[in-house]
């Protein structure tokens, strides 16, 4: 038998499949055919351990996520389950002698030192090489970091990028699915307080009225995001950091660690958490290290991966194609309003956008256990 049969033979555990991103990933996973490569699945559940777990599991029942024996029966295991449950778990999985492969859409262990984040387009061969080293342990990116850079491939790949502001305009999706669950709360509570009809200004108090009111529900954002933003996500960052929440400075730090850089690229920006329902999107100012023509710029970044979607610098493109709406639920990577800055010849303006449930979460997951498994 092949290296490669034996991978397919391997027992493969899959953990917080119900949520938003193992919900996607199980989407992807089926229309990409990859669950033929995984004959022994179990899945794992933290509070309907036996119940029947989802038609891919067959008649098998669910086992129990929170036990370490039975999830050392596992060769790999894929999880979406959150930071805290790995943080409890995969400690105690390493400490009772387990050498498996571990997948995680969590942010828990991006940093460690034995990790590499997956983002293969970018880096294939870092999680090739990975492999051959003995590393176990690959996980999924920040979703604004990760949708960046494959917008802003071509750039990398050619070291053209001196440094990057990114200015993030995160969708209420990003937070959860209650934080979506309570975006259209909100919503509706402002529908039933205005009147359409009513002159601007008399529109204007109703809703201001509404947004301030004890009753308006915030018990998820804690403030309002419909009708309004809040330009801060994650907590803040340890001091020495610039007055960065945790978010921003993972456009930095993970970034570079994706990239393998030895001299790490500046990477900065403020994030923002906007009303839109799916998609993050991210205003970007792109120091180049050298003045490249503007048609030159966008074909590098058109031909730098099958994903990203140049949009022409036009009001009717940019408006049509340029937006959460046009992208929501595609693989496409949209980047457009593309120009020089008036800073100089060599600074570039873009706008990109991208669906934060798949490049931004499942998909580099996904496309990781492939290449683990030798079938990709």
């Amino acid at each position: 038998m092949t290296n490669k049969g034996r991978r397919y033979g391997m027992k493969i555990g899959f953990v917080g499949w119900r949520g938003m991103v193992g919900s996607v990933l199980r989407e992807r996973m089926h229309e990409e055919g990859d669950f033929e490569y995984l004959p022994d699945r179990i899945f794992f559940s933290t509070s309907n351990v036996g119940s029947q777990g989802p038609p891919v599991a067959g008649e098998q029942p669910l086992e129990d996520a929170n036990s370490i024996t039975a999830l050392r029966k596992c060769d790999i295991i894929v999880t979406c389950q959150g930071s805290e449950w790995t943080s409890r778990t995969y400690p105690q999985l390493r400490k009772r002698g387990w050498k498996g492969i571990w997948l995680d859409t969590a942010s828990a262990l991006r940093m460690e030192k034995n990790s590499v984040i997956v983002l293969d387009p970018l880096n294939r061969e870092m999680i090739k090489e990975g492999l051959k080293s003995g590393i176990k342990t690959f996980v999924g990116g920040n979703c604004t970091v990760s949708l960046m850079l494959m917008a802003c491939h071509g750039l990398f790949k050619k070291n053209l990028v001196e440094w990057i502001n990114s200015d993030t305009y995160q969708a209420a999706s990003g937070a959860g699915a209650r934080y979506m669950q309570e975006l259209i709360k909100q919503m509706v509570s402002i529908s039933e307080v205005s009147n359409p009809v009513a002159d601007a200004l008399e529109l204007d108090r109703a809703v201001i009225e509404r947004l301030r009111s004890p009753d308006f529900p915030t018990e998820s954002f804690g403030v309002p995001l419909a009708c309004s933003l809040i330009p801060w996500i994650d907590r803040a960052v340890k001091a020495g950091q610039m007055g960065q929440t945790k978010e921003e400075w993972k456009g930095f730090a993970e970034a570079n660690k994706i990239l393998g850089t030895k001299t790490p690229i500046p990477i900065g920006g403020i994030c923002v958490r906007i009303g839109a329902m799916r998609c993050h999107s991210q205003a970007l100012l792109i120091k180049l290290k050298n003045d490249i023509p503007l048609n030159e710029i966008t074909k590098i970044i058109a031909d730098a991966n099958e994903w990203v979607r140049v949009v022409p610098n036009k009001e009717e493109t940019t408006i049509d194609q340029l937006t959460p709406g046009a992208v929501s639920g595609t693989l496409t990577i949209a980047i457009g309003r593309l120009h020089k800055a008036r800073m100089g010849s060599t600074y570039l303006r873009a706008f990109t956008v991208g669906d934060q449930l798949l490049w931004g979460a499942a998909e580099p997951i996904r496309r990781a256990l492939r290449i683990i498994l030798g079938t990709l």
